[in-house]
């Protein structure tokens, strides 16, 4: 590894008020690591020094870190001789010359908001804590909507004496929202995996709660995650198209729950458990969505991968984990081979949502096959009504001007019609901006009398702008019951295609109902001649792409 000189026409910093080093990292991403530095910089006096690692790019990066710190001597550069192949070797470079008493970490790709090493450095100081933690939020680009993550921990400033006390800090396995005690982890030898190894954070989060740490949480924003899916070439993690990346992911998980488990005391096996219910919420519900969308191949092996690894799940894991989680791996475990992927899809949705058929055991238990009786459903007969997955269909069907779209809500075990289905509001929500656009209430009527209940509204389509809105349902029942989910996109004869009709200020509009990955029904607008020719463009252009072959990765 070879160090960078820096330029020495910027004031020394202050040892007193200069108290973090913040660790940048970067791999041929020249385009967009002069923003992450320039972000750390501009946090002000508080930051004693940029260290950037350079993983022995061959873009020009090193060229422009020459020039960052030849404009401001807080930068320090080191430069590997050989790329690592991960991100765990060069943030290790990172503590290892980190010379202030505390550290944070920053992709090359994203950005520390104005305030965040303040921010963390107040609250680990206040608190005398070795770790503390903000919220990060994935920045959708080029949309620029920002989802937050686990907005449940940071919803409140607050101490945790010991992280088994708030077990739930296993779901936040982000390294780079957080800032760390530099003696604390060179005392406890805590360390990123070296080389070549995915979910690296999730080893590195396991080591740093087995140590016990006082953590300090913020409600503040601390972190922006780019996110860009359209990238000509993925990160490392959003990459999940290869079966290598879910061995890899099971690998991470595997290790952090051993790290826990060995952890001295009783609150390591309860971070454990914790972390495996996390994996059956959050892990298996997210590739099993996008399993059936994979080959035949691939979904052997992940189904034999996965089977083999939950048999290292105890009852006492699977009866923690919320429901969808658990019934997907009850599901998983019971049978020898992949089946009904369609079905589990959805279950594994957010909302969760069950699809017919409803069988029944012998003695009248609600289980997930005739041929599969010993996975249960009996938690539905006696599970809040606002929280169960709710099986509602939706085909919208454009026309002049908008749309007529037709609800169906299906019995589930006799708790529909128990509830009594009363009206259902919908709401248009425009994706990026998160903005209602319509909202129209209609009333329920029982198509088949136990069996299935319908409504029907129109919708004024021409009244809403350009691009993607999603369908939100509020179903209301007589009993004062509501329950918020979505409806799932039928597909059929004249559903789910492009449809132009005359209609809104442009004159024309382009219409495309569509199901989302987790199958939700959305629809896609484009007004006017010239947005009805941006979807013919791109269309074409996916078209040559097809035949073309694949953007390299």
């Amino acid at each position: 590894m070879l160090p960078l000189p820096t330029a020495l026409n910027t004031p020394a910093p202050n040892a007193r008020s200069s108290r973090v080093s913040v660790v940048v990292i970067g791999f041929n991403d020249a385009a967009h690591l002069a923003d992450a530095v320039r972000s750390a910089l501009a946090q002000g006096p508080v930051v004693h020094e940029v260290i950037a690692v350079d993983d022995c790019s061959s873009d020009g990066s090193a060229e422009l870190l020459a020039g960052l710190a030849a404009r401001d001597r807080r930068v320090k550069v080191l430069r590997r001789e050989s790329n690592s192949g991960g991100c765990g070797t060069p943030r290790n470079d990172g503590i290892d010359a980190a010379s202030a008493p505390y550290v944070m970490f920053l992709d090359s790709d994203d950005v520390l908001p104005p305030g965040a090493a303040a921010t963390l450095l107040a609250a680990a100081e206040r608190h005398g804590s070795e770790v503390a933690s903000g919220l990060c939020v994935r920045r959708e680009l080029p949309s620029g909507r920002d989802v937050p993550w686990q907005p449940e921990l940071y919803a409140r400033a607050r101490l945790v004496a010991r992280p088994e006390l708030r077990a739930r800090l296993v779901h936040d396995t982000l390294c780079v929202n957080k800032l760390y005690r530099v003696d604390f982890l060179r005392e406890h030898g805590i360390r990123f995996p070296e080389g070549r190894f995915v979910y690296e954070d999730f080893v590195f989060t396991a080591r740093v709660l087995a140590a016990a740490p006082r953590i300090a949480l913020v409600p503040d924003t601390v972190y922006v995650w780019h996110v860009r899916r359209a990238a000509a070439k993925l990160s490392i993690s959003l990459d999940r198209s290869g079966i290598a990346n879910w061995r890899a992911r099971m690998e991470a998980h595997r290790q952090s729950v051993e790290i826990l488990r060995d952890a001295r005391g009783n609150g390591g096996k309860r971070l454990a458990r914790a972390a495996r219910t996390k994996f059956l919420d959050h892990e298996l519900r997210m590739y099993t969505r996008e399993l059936p969308a994979r080959g035949k191949e691939h979904q052997r092996e992940w189904w034999a991968l996965t089977r083999a690894y939950l048999t290292t799940f105890d009852a006492a894991d699977l009866d923690a984990a919320p429901a969808p989680g658990r019934v997907i791996a009850r599901v998983v475990l019971a049978s020898e081979r992949p089946r009904d992927l369609a079905r589990l899809k959805q279950v594994a949705a957010r909302p969760a949502r069950l699809a017919p058929p409803y069988p029944r055991a012998a003695d009248a238990t609600p289980v997930w096959a005739d041929d599969l009786p010993q996975v249960t459903l009996e938690h539905l007969l006696v599970r809040p009504m606002r929280l169960l997955p709710l099986a509602v269909d939706g085909e919208l069907r454009p026309r002049a001007g908008g749309a007529r779209l037709t609800l169906r809500l299906r019995e589930l075990y006799g708790r529909v019609a128990e509830a009594g289905p009363a009206t259902v509001d919908v709401d248009l929500v425009h994706r990026h901006s998160g903005h209602p656009g319509l909202r129209r209430t209609a009333s329920f009527g029982a198509e088949r009398p136990g069996e299935t209940w319908t409504a029907t509204v129109l919708l004024d389509l021409a009244s809403l702008a350009g691009g993607v809105w999603d369908v939100r349902l509020r179903v209301r029942f007589a009993d004062g019951t509501v329950r918020e989910t979505t409806a799932h996109a039928v597909a059929g004869p004249g559903l789910l295609r492009r449809t132009v009709v005359p209609g809104g200020r442009r004159g024309i509009l382009l219409i495309q109902p569509y199901a989302t990955q987790a199958g939700h029904l959305s629809v896609r607008l484009a007004p006017g001649p010239r947005g009805v020719a941006g979807v013919a463009k791109r269309r074409l252009a996916r078209l040559v792409r097809a035949v073309t072959g694949p953007r390299a990765r």
